[in-house]
């Protein structure tokens, strides 16, 4: 079980390090106005996710699952594991149908914004986009963290 709760934990670490550090990447970039500095940072939080955040999605739900089947839990009945598991989905959601897409035209947008000396329009909407739904996508998983630890029912 040892060995669970590492991997477990490991993938926490992974997934809402990413996703946090992330966001600090791209507000910081944007903050400092310089244009190739952007294009490569929105370039770099779409590797990062894949290296980072997926890899740590797939280490929490295959030893939360586990785990989950080794104690006994149900996932049949509202508890704090469903709970937590349908939230940690709708973040997967709004990731997956929101920011990926997001950051693909915010890459587009910042190597046309660098051709043309200045941010665009359509790079600041898809980037407030970003902003909102990324807050979203740093808060949810913080409450199933919150979850996982407390276990409030």
């Amino acid at each position: 079980m040892g060995a669970l709760i590492f991997l477990h934990v490991l993938g926490a670490v992974l997934f809402l390090g990413n996703i946090i550090t992330a966001a600090f990447w791209k507000l910081s970039a944007e903050r400092g106005r310089d244009l190739a500095h952007i294009r490569r940072v929105a370039r770099n939080v779409m590797h990062a996710d894949y290296w980072f955040t997926l890899p740590g999605v797939i280490l929490l739900l295959a030893t939360g699952h586990i785990m989950a089947a080794l104690n006994g839990y149900s996932l049949a009945e509202l508890n704090w594991m469903t709970a937590s598991e349908a939230l940690f989905v709708l973040s997967g959601l709004i990731w997956g149908i929101l920011l990926i897409p997001a950051q693909r035209k915010m890459m587009k947008e910042s190597v046309v914004a660098e051709t043309e000396g200045a941010l665009t329009a359509a790079y600041r909407k898809t980037s407030l986009t970003w902003d909102v739904f990324g807050t979203l996508v740093i808060l949810i998983p913080l409450i199933v963290l919150y979850l996982m630890l407390v276990k409030p029912f």
